[in-house]
């Protein structure tokens, strides 16, 4: 390494500045360095804070040859020159940069602080009380001046020192302004929950450094409250077994510093962390706060929704007659189990509808928007109705899941963030939204809703308003911890149905087939054979991207476009997957053909126009959020942006949204994408590998997701074994605790409902007599079915119960 230089000098110009990351290129005329043979001007480069040009600071570094710029001075730390003199630093105070601040003022500042003021007075701003010229206002504005000229500057030296990037002393800086260094050395833990990105380990090297003991009581504190949130991510658990949290524990804070811990150490700090109320538990349960407090909600919420009595009542003969009238205006004919989930859906107050591909989910929701609306008198072509909002709210975790709503309805629809009115800059355990108005909610995709969104949905839902949940039970689970779909439906007393007759078959179509069968744990006979709609092609992992790059330039060639071929993968890392796998198709689809050709760099990847992207994070302020695909349509770079950095322009569908360099970290090349970024979309044409080096994501919900994407053409690849390997193994179900507090809840409010049944109630049947005689104009509620008003075996012909006996849900 070359030998550690320094340079003294002026800032005559900044070139270029990221303001996400502080990196600076700047010409400095040098007044004093210990460079040999060295010019008056030298440009350096490195992350500095904010530098004012015409002022003076102290540079150290290395110096490197640029092969275009030439010599440079590599910045390692930097500090500001302060004067030397008591005249220089007089005349500094009494400066323009300090309004109200005189020469006969600044030499009673230097008379009683000496020639070390600036740094007497940034330590400690209560001397200036000492100086009578100085009244309240004076004071402040040279404290904030000095704070201002030297504050910055020290805090990222500072954070340098311990070994945080550019990146993160930025996102330090933002959070703590000034105060950073204070904050972090009274405790360094605090970074980890309040600083996205910076784990245990990093906030335990500054402590260690710190002087902070291995068996200190904080220490072992931070590590039990990160393990078990991270427990939670990493598994989708909602909560921790103790002696998992225990032995995990202790696992992190041995492989952070090379000191044994004694269980018993851990064990008193998580009875401490029990007590006091910062975990929660319940016998050998611990919960991470946010989400114990979700799961309670979740089962409070949604009792008493269920437990409404406020439901519109309509008899069976005026649903049935509604329905018809919609068949014949839609040219649709509903079949039996579909008529019974939309009745059963516009007369209950929470309804769950589930079903695999091709069995109609949507052409139900359409009928059940319908049928609400005609029985509820509201004018679905007018969309305002007079009131401020239109009573039938469609939503769906992802952009993508809302846009097909909203084809398939007519309707507004929207992401539930969105909805709520939730904001990027809000965690997902704290986020809290508009309560919302209207007489029906219907939200898809309900099997990507998580605890935390689930339970800001419910607390948001109005008293007599109904939910419909929609989803489909085999899919792969929330990102986010819990399995809300999942445990609904294993709760008895949530009305619910399966739609299992498969309708949609069109034209000898063999994907749907397929996706039914790997739901059932099994690959067909004709797996590897060739299909109207379906190939497949044996290969290894490395053979994998020379593959589809042949797939790929051939589908290019017939006339597909980037929008209309998707590549789904499980994993990021190696050579079949996301990451090499846009790499290759990048050069395909959006190669740089011209030096002139605008492109950027962010850290491994570049973007260039044209190229199809993907939002990895809700940003609903933009109107984008996590899972939508858009498409880059310009480039600015930051000589001439107003903003002084790249951004890049991207669209989606209609919109065009701009990204700041600063904001990349929420956008990824989109030719191949992850199954759970593709849940909730469908595509023309998807391209599927699947090899034995993804290892422990070689699962049945993982492959029946990721099949049931494609809307026409499908190509599999890979190793047959490894799809034998992923109809063989089901994923392991989370551990959680809704379904028993959903049920405990229930009880307290005493709802009553059923499963729904697989054929129809036909209202020719008789309905029983009892003591309590009803009108002829007999209403279908669950009320009535219970208390047997109406027989629960109507329309049954000559069934029995034992012949529909429910079947397990997995």
């Amino acid at each position: 390494m070359s030998e550690r230089h320094f340079i003294v000098g002026k800032v005559a110009a900044i070139f270029f500045q990221n303001n996400s990351n502080f990196f600076k290129v700047v010409l400095v005329k040098v007044v004093e360095t210990n460079i040999e043979s060295l010019d008056d001007e030298m440009v350096i480069t490195g992350s500095m804070g904010d530098l004012q040009e015409e002022e003076v600071y102290r540079f150290f570094g290395e110096i490197v040859q640029h092969p275009k710029y030439g010599k440079q001075l590599k910045v390692e730390t930097y500090q500001k020159e302060q004067p030397t003199s008591e005249e220089g630093l007089i005349q500094f105070l009494s400066s323009d940069k300090f309004p109200g601040i005189g020469r006969k003022t600044a030499e009673k500042i230097v008379e009683a602080f000496g020639e070390q003021a600036v740094d007497k007075i940034l330590e400690d701003p209560s001397l200036l009380e000492t100086i009578p010229q100085l009244n309240e206002k004076k004071r402040a504005i040279l404290l904030e001046t000095l704070r201002l000229n030297y504050g910055m500057d020290q805090v990222i030296i500072g954070l340098n020192r311990y070994g945080f990037s550019s990146y993160f002393s930025f996102l330090i800086y933002q959070a703590y302004k000034n105060d950073a260094l204070t904050l972090i050395e009274a405790n360094p833990y605090r970074l980890v929950e309040e600083i996205e990105g910076i784990g245990f380990k990093k906030a335990d090297q500054i402590a260690e450094e710190l002087g902070v003991e291995a068996h200190a009581p904080e220490r072992i504190r931070a590590a039990v409250l990160y393990q078990i949130f991270q427990q939670a991510l990493q598994t989708g658990n909602t909560y921790s077994p103790a002696q998992m949290l225990l032995e995990s524990t202790i696992d992190l804070l041995e492989s952070s510093r090379s000191v044994e811990i004694h269980p018993e150490q851990v064990a008193e700090v998580i009875i401490a962390l029990t007590e006091s109320g910062a975990i929660q538990q319940e016998e050998t349960r611990l919960y991470e706060n946010s989400l114990y407090f979700s799961e309670v909600g979740i089962a409070s919420q949604l009792a008493k929704q269920m437990a409404q009595k406020n439901t519109k009542k309509i008899s069976l003969k005026k649903l049935e007659k509604k329905l018809a009238e919609i068949e014949k205006k839609l040219g649709i004919t509903y079949g039996p189990s579909q008529k019974q989930a939309i009745f059963a859906a516009v007369t209950s107050p929470v309804f769950v509808l589930t079903g695999g591909p091709g069995t109609g989910k949507t052409t139900v929701v359409n009928g059940i928007v319908h049928l609400f609306a005609a029985i509820n008198e509201i004018d679905l072509e007018n969309k305002n109705n007079g009131e401020s909002t239109f009573p039938i709210l469609l939503a769906a975790p992802t952009g993508r899941a809302a846009k097909r709503m909203n084809e398939t309805t007519g309707l507004p629809s929207g992401t539930i963030h969105r909805l709520l009115g939730l904001n990027s800059e809000e965690k997902p355990d704290e986020m809290v939204g508009n309560e919302l108005t209207g007489k029906l909610l219907i939200v898809d995709e309900m099997s990507m809703v998580d605890t935390w969104l689930a339970n800001t949905l419910l607390k948001a839902i109005p008293e007599g308003m109904q939910l419909v949940f929609v989803g489909d039970k085999d899919q792969l689970p929330s990102v986010g911890p819990g399995q809300v779909l999942h445990d609904l439906l294993e709760t008895k007393g949530v009305l619910q149905q399966e739609l299992t007759e498969i309708y949609r078959q069109g034209d000898g179509s063999s994907i749907i087939s397929l996706a039914h069968e790997i739901k059932r744990g099994q690959l067909p006979e004709n797996f590897i054979q060739n299909q109207k709609d379906r190939s497949y092609f044996a290969c290894n992992a490395q053979q994998i991207e020379p593959l589809i790059a042949q797939i790929v330039t051939k589908a290019k060639e017939k006339g597909f476009t980037p929008q209309d071929i998707q590549v789904l993968a499980p994993m990021y890392r190696g050579p079949a997957g996301i990451d090499a796998l846009n790499k290759m198709m990048q050069e395909i689809f959006n190669p740089k053909t011209d030096v002139r050709q605008k492109e950027v760099k962010w850290n491994d990847t570049v973007y260039r126009i044209g190229d199809k992207v993907l939002q990895l994070q809700n940003v609903p302020e933009k109107n984008v959020f996590n899972g939508d695909m858009g498409q880059i349509v310009g480039i600015i770079y930051a000589k001439d942006s107003e903003e002084k950095m790249d951004e890049l322009i991207i669209r989606f569908d209609l919109t065009e949204v701009s990204y700041l360099r600063s904001e990349w970290q929420q956008i990824t090349l989109a030719y191949c994408c992850s199954i759970h970024k593709a849940q909730g979309s469908e595509f023309k044409m998807v391209i599927l590998p699947m090899v034995h080096q993804y290892g422990r994501m070689l699962q049945r919900n993982l492959l029946y997701t990721a099949i049931t994407r494609s809307k026409e053409i499908l190509i599999l690849l890979g190793e047959p074994s490894a799809y034998q390997r992923c109809v063989k193994e089901e994923s392991h179900v989370r551990l959680t605790t809704l379904k028993e507090r959903l049920l405990e809840t229930m009880q307290e409010e005493k709802v009553e409902s059923e499963t729904v049944a697989s054929t129809p109630i036909k209202s020719s049947q008789p309905v029983k007599e009892t003591r309590n005689q009803v009108s002829q104009e007999t209403y279908l509620t669950n009320e009535l079915i219970q208390s047997q008003t109406i027989h629960p075996m109507v329309g049954m012909g000559d069934l029995t119960p034992y012949d529909f006996l429910p079947t397990e849900v997995s």
